[in-house]
């Protein structure tokens, strides 16, 4: 469901980060990883939106190679799935697709909505505890 729904969403995206900025509103309210976002406190509004700020500019335009950033996600996330011997792609798949895509720009995202990378997977490790 998630990639459907991020499938739809990326072709309004101007630029990596603001793809980066739809993957993570849509996996925060799905499955493993949308557990981790919302108990470290991630909101649909980040900071900047919240009055805070941001001084950093806009990444360059989305994907001017032509390729597509899903297609490149999925490709991440069903190799991430096949090496742990599952039989379909977890949305925890899905983020280390969209950590390895879009690197900076997602830990930007991340720290726009208040955590950070580290806080993300220390999360998810936690939950796997449980």
């Amino acid at each position: 469901m998630v990639l459907g729904i991020a499938s739809t969403a990326m072709p309004f995206a101007g630029t990596p980060q603001a793809e980066a900025e739809r993957w993570l509103r849509v996996m925060r309210l799905h499955g493993q990883v949308g557990i981790a976002l919302q108990a470290l406190g991630v909101s649909e509004m980040s900071v900047a939106e919240h009055g805070g700020g941001s001084d950093r500019d806009p990444a360059s335009p989305a994907h001017a190679d032509g390729s597509d950033a899903t297609t490149e996600v999925l490709g991440h996330a069903s190799a991430i799935a096949r090496e742990r011997g599952a039989g379909g792609v977890a949305t925890t798949d899905l983020l280390m697709g969209v950590i390895h895509v879009y690197g900076e720009d997602f830990d930007h995202v991340l720290h726009t909505h208040g955590t950070t990378r580290q806080e993300l997977l220390e999360q998810l490790a936690r939950q796997g505890q449980e």
